[in-house]
C-alpha cells in the first residue's frame, strides 16, 4: 500500500496544558497579525515610503501577515487545544510543511535582496536609481517568492515521499521535518538528508553574500567624513542586520541541533524561536529605529482612529 493510504493523520503534542499559556499563544498571534498589517498599510498609504527598501519590507510583511509561519501553525494548535484533540490530517500536515518552508525560503531570499539593496544605496549611490528601478525590484521580489515555492516543493515532496513506519506521533505542536524524519524507516530518510545538505549549501551561499555585502558597506561608511553621515547610513542597515541574525541563528539552531528521541522543553522553545518569534519581532525591529515608519504609523492610526477630530 502507498504511504498516503496507510497514513491518514498525525498526532501532535499540545502547545501547553496551562490555560494562561494557551491564551497568551493566541494573543501573541493576534499581535503579530496587527503589527504586520500596520506596517503593510503604513508603507502602502505613504508615498514617501515607496522606495525599494520599503517595497521589499512590504513584501516581507505580506508573507508574515497572510502566509506567515504563525498563521500556518497557531490556528490549528489553538483549535486542537480548545477542542482537546491532537490530530492533524495527512493533507493538513503537508500544507503546514509546505507553507512553513515557503515562508522561510522566501523570507531569506528577501533578506538577501535587501542586503544587495543596502549595498547599492551606500556603495554605489550614483547608480542606485538605475540598478534598483521599479522593474528590477518587481523581478527580484518575484524571484524571492518563486525561490520560496521551489524550496518548499523540493522539501515537501521529498519528505512525504518517504515511508512512515514508526507510528504517527509527532513530538511537536505542529508538523516539522526533523520530527517527521524520526517516524520514517531507517533506510528511507537518506534522500532527505541529501536535500537538507543541498539546502544548507544554498543558505550558506546567501549568508556569505550578505556578509560580503556588509563588509563593503562598512568600508564605505568608514570613508564618510562626517559622523552624522556615518550614523545615518548605518541606521538603515542595523534593522536588517538584526533580522538576519535572528533568522539565521534561530533557524540554524532548530535544524542543526541533534534531535532527541523523546519530546523536550528545548524542542518547544526552539520551535517558537524560529517559527513564531520572527513574524512578531520583524515589524518591531524595523519600526523601532526608523523615523519614517514611525511617522507613517502615527499618521495612519491618527487618520483611522480620530477621523472625527
Amino acid at each position: 500500500m502507498s504511504n498516503r493510504t496507510t497514513m491518514t493523520e498525525f498526532l501532535l503534542l499540545g502547545f501547553s496544558e496551562v490555560w494562561e499559556l494557551q491564551i497568551l499563544h493566541f494573543v501573541v498571534y493576534l499581535a503579530a497579525l496587527m503589527e504586520n498589517c500596520l506596517i503593510f498599510m503604513a508603507i502602502a498609504f505613504t508615498h514617501r515610503l515607496h522606495s525599494p527598501m520599503y517595497f521589499f519590507l512590504m513584501n516581507m510583511s505580506i508573507l508574515d501577515l497572510d502566509l506567515g509561519s504563525i498563521s500556518v501553525i497557531v490556528p490549528k494548535s489553538m483549535a486542537n487545544s480548545f477542542m482537546n484533540i491532537m490530530s492533524i490530517s495527512y493533507a493538513g500536515c503537508v500544507a503546514q510543511i509546505f507553507f512553513l518552508l515557503f515562508l522561510l525560503g522566501a523570507d531569506f531570499s528577501l533578506l538577501t535582496i535587501m542586503a544587495y539593496d543596502r549595498y547599492v544605496a551606500i556603495c554605489q549611490p550614483l547608480n542606485y536609481e538605475a540598478l534598483m528601478n521599479c522593474r528590477a525590484c518587481v523581478k527580484m521580489a518575484a524571484g524571492a517568492w518563486i525561490s520560496g515555492i521551489l524550496f518548499s516543493v523540493l522539501h515537501t515532496g521529498n519528505t512525504f515521499a518517504l515511508t512512515f513506519c514508526r507510528g504517527n506521533m509527532v513530538d511537536q505542536f505542529f508538523c516539522e521535518i526533523p520530527q517527521l524524519l524520526k517516524l520514517t524507516c531507517s533506510d528511507s530518510y537518506l534522500s532527505e538528508i541529501g536535500v537538507l545538505a543541498f539546502t544548507v549549501c544554498l543558505v550558506l551561499g546567501c549568508f556569505v553574500f550578505i556578509i560580503l555585502s556588509y563588509v563593503q558597506i562598512f568600508k564605505s561608511v568608514l570613508r564618510i567624513p562626517s559622523e552624522q553621515g556615518q550614523h545615518k547610513a548605518l541606521s538603515t542597515c542595523l534593522p536588517h542586520l538584526t533580522v538576519v541574525s535572528l533568522f539565521v541563528c534561530s533557524g540554524a539552531f532548530a535544524y542543526l541541533k541533534p534531535t532527541s528521541s523523546s519530546p523536550s522543553a528545548l524542542d518547544l522553545v526552539v520551535a517558537i524561536l524560529y517559527s513564531v518569534l520572527p513574524p512578531i519581532m520583524n515589524p518591531i525591529i524595523y519600526s523601532m529605529r526608523n523615523k519614517e515608519i514611525k511617522v507613517a504609523l502615527r499618521r495612519l492610526t491618527g487618520w483611522r482612529l480620530f477621523t472625527q477630530e
